[in-house]
């Protein structure tokens, strides 16, 4: 089977790269000339865990290949899925602009039966908003499906989730087009991925709902970190004995700075205007969207208590991307808290094990160090922001050596707060006595 995929970001070349490791021939397609040149040379424009080494081999084996020609791509596959951003608007509603043009483009260049798939992130409609777009643009009639086909990829785990997924949710009308997608993840059936085969609104629904629950679990566990500082409470504490009930599970219950990336802030976003359109007012989303715009501003003050003024201040910051094993600098706790901090006067020198060239995109006047130890040299406080496994294990009296005063402030409670006052440093985390 040949199948294209429109759209060569994060989503599209994981997807494509992982398909044509099931056999599929794939052809992925971008607009972006520069980007797709790269990838002919094997230059993976993201980070991703094991996503070079995919690529290559499945180039190699002639089963991937890049392409700007996105005509010749759609003319010459069964399957088009359609990976293009859908980012926030402006007004928290996704961006549909690009689906659309390529939607457009589909229906001018089909040149017989097509599934076209959606990929990327979309509100729920948008399955008949295409097939309606695609059935008026046709130059000549063919028959088509429309399925929707959402991804539920963890940045720095993609590979592994598409690979050996939880499930795969497929939305479709047509009985075809599920036996097309059955045939697709075929090799899933060997380690028994369920597939949950529903309507098409329904699927659409699916992955933001996914995605509003497990953010509410991490602005959840912020408000309860919140309160046991009140309290002289441990969250770690609370939160293993919450996650030991197999009703409410571990996972997602880490306290720090709240959520950030591409997904969870446009995604829970875009579903409160997606109630508000059907004119249902959805509190609990909307409750998740303000603690976590408050959890970066509770930050700022709990650094303020520690440092002081910052004013003329070297402050050391630990990780700039928004989670470990990606460089994605999207809506990062990061930037905000870095930026609050620069207003007040601190000078910042940072590092990050992948994310510095993306940082330097967003973020203005940050001196970039080449290891933690550098960070540290001269700085009046660390912060340790993202929880990069290189950060887990310091040598930390040699941070202390470096640092001007032994200001440890640790966002993401790495480390142990008896054994970090026995080093002597002065310091503090999330929702743990100090």
């Amino acid at each position: 089977m040949n199948i294209a995929v429109i759209g060569s970001g994060y989503v599209g070349l994981v997807t494509g790269a992982c398909f044509a490791e099931f056999g599929v021939n794939v052809t992925c397609v971008d607009k972006e000339e520069a980007k797709i040149a790269a990838l002919k040379k094997g230059i993976i424009p993201i980070y991703e865990p094991g996503l070079e080494e995919l690529v290559k081999k499945n180039v190699q084996n002639k089963r991937l290949s890049f392409s700007t020609d996105t005509v010749a791509a759609i003319q010459g596959a069964l399957v088009i899925f359609i990976a293009v951003g859908t980012p926030d608007r402006g007004d928290g509603f996704a961006d549909l602009s690009y689906i659309e043009k390529v939607a457009e483009m589909i229906a001018e260049h089909m040149n017989g039966y097509k599934v076209i798939v959606t990929k990327s992130t979309v509100p729920v409609g948008t399955g008949d908003r295409l097939r309606s777009i695609i059935g008026s643009k046709q130059k000549e009639h063919f028959d088509f499906d429309v399925v929707s086909n959402p991804e539920f990829l963890r940045e720095g785990s993609a590979i592994e989730d598409f690979l050996r997924p939880n499930r795969v949710v497929i939305g479709a009308k047509s009985q075809q087009a599920i036996a097309i997608m059955r045939d697709l993840y075929r090799p899933l059936y060997l380690i028994e991925t369920p597939l949950h085969i529903t309507d098409i609104p329904t699927a659409e629904m699916i992955k933001y709902a996914a995605n509003a629950f497990l953010a509410t679990k991490i602005s959840f566990i912020n408000e309860i970190a919140n309160l046991c500082e009140g309290v002289g409470a441990n969250v770690q504490d609370v939160a293993k004995g919450m996650g030991l009930d197999g009703r409410i599970g571990s996972k997602f219950l880490h306290p720090g700075p709240g959520f950030g990336g591409s997904c969870f802030p446009k995604d829970v976003s875009a579903l409160d205007k997606i109630a508000q359109k059907s004119g249902y007012e959805f509190k609990i989303v909307k409750a998740v969207i303000e603690v976590n715009r408050q959890q970066r501003e509770r930050m700022i003050a709990k650094i303020e208590k520690e440092v002081g003024s910052f004013k003329g201040k070297q402050i050391g910051i630990l990780g700039l991307s928004f989670k470990p094993n990606t460089d994605d600098m999207r809506e990062a706790p990061s930037v905000a808290i870095i930026r609050a901090l620069q207003e007040r006067g601190a000078k910042i020198v940072a590092h990050d094990p992948a994310a510095m060239e993306e940082s330097k995109k967003v973020l203005k006047e940050v001196t970039y160090a080449a290891d933690p130890y550098a960070v540290a040299d001269g700085s009046d406080a660390i912060i340790l922001m993202t929880e990069w496994n290189p950060f887990r294990n310091l040598d930390l009296d040699q941070i202390k050596k470096k640092l001007k005063s032994p200001i440890f402030i640790d966002l993401r409670n790495v480390y142990e707060p008896k054994k970090m006052a026995a080093l002597g440093f002065q310091y503090t985390s999330v929702g743990r006595p100090s």
